[in-house]
């Protein structure tokens, strides 16, 4: 009996080294394989078959983190690319209209000959051209105070309804003169919503300025006001332009993201309108959604709490 006792504790110490040994290699594996991934930064995972428990809870545990890791690095690259545009169309906004009042600048002190009427010309392109590069300025300053939090909006009931009358009435001419027909839809009822007035009317700015710069072509510009079926409010610019492509409905609220052709002068924006928007949304609390087919239907939805 004594010898059948040392017998099996014997195979039971021999079993226990094997695993050990087993799971020693495992994890000098795991070791290794972890290192190269780290090193040469590839999307790889670690792959072990074992029955260890414990070593596959280790593996779920390094592929998560991993796939964190590669999230994190990928938003990183991201950002970065973001911040190389950003600083290019930036440079770009910048230079287009100091170019222009440089050029008129210098023109006025070496040119005797100009008359007064053509040097008032040029003061006034000069003056256009200095507002043009503060609003910008204005902007980079308002959309970087918006993302710090340091910009407090103060929420209260607001009547949407008699701010989008008092909007469109502002456009009117503009929309007029510019050949575009204007399709009102706002019930007699007011509805209310919790907001702050200066972002609501900032937001409705930006929203009817981008329709009429990049929807004009489809000579129809609308605003609609209506109660969703849960309550909330919601708001619709829209206009039948050329629209924006699908593939770039996910990028329209980037920071400095315009579509290709809004960088010549007939579509140029700074890139920011929607950005600023869609902060402003959503620090009162509500969302704002994009739908496009082209020449048909271009319209930003925004919805808020009704209050």
């Amino acid at each position: 009996m004594l010898g059948m006792l040392v017998g099996v504790l014997i195979i039971v110490i021999i079993l226990l080294a094997i695993r050990l040994t087993k799971r020693s290699r495992q994890l000098a594996y795991i070791h290794q394989k972890l290192a190269g991934i780290l090193d040469e930064e590839t999307y790889e995972r670690l792959l072990v078959f074992s029955s260890d428990a414990q070593i596959r809870q280790l593996l779920a545990d390094i592929n998560e983190l991993l796939d964190y890791a590669h999230r994190t690095g990928a938003r990183y690259a991201n950002q970065e690319k973001e911040i190389r545009n950003m600083l290019s169309n930036i440079s770009h906004d910048l230079k287009t209209p100091l170019t222009v009042v440089l050029g008129y600048s210098e023109t006025l002190l070496h040119s005797s000959s100009l008359t007064d009427q053509e040097r008032e010309v040029m003061i006034s392109k000069i003056q256009d051209k200095a507002q043009e590069v503060l609003r910008l300025i204005h902007s980079f300053f308002d959309l970087a105070k918006l993302e710090s939090g340091d910009t407090e909006l103060a929420l209260t009931r607001i009547n949407l309804s008699e701010l989008c009358r008092v909007k469109v009435l502002s456009f009117y001419e503009m929309l007029t003169n510019q050949g575009l027909q204007v399709e009102l839809s706002i019930p007699e009822g007011d509805f209310f919503v919790t907001g702050n007035e200066d972002a609501l009317d900032r937001v409705l700015d930006n929203l009817i300025t981008n329709a009429m710069r990049y929807g004009a072509d489809g000579k129809v510009l609308g605003l609609l006001l209506e109660q969703t079926n849960n309550g909330e409010v919601m708001l619709q610019i829209w206009d039948r332009g050329k629209g924006i492509p699908e593939r770039e409905h996910d990028r329209v609220f980037e920071r400095m993201y315009t579509l290709e052709d809004s960088r010549n002068r007939l579509y140029h924006g700074s890139g920011l309108g929607l950005t600023i928007t869609k902060r402003l949304v959503e620090r009162m609390g509500g969302r704002i959604d994009l739908r496009s087919v082209p020449y048909e239907r271009t319209s930003f939805k925004v919805t808020l709490k009704s209050r």
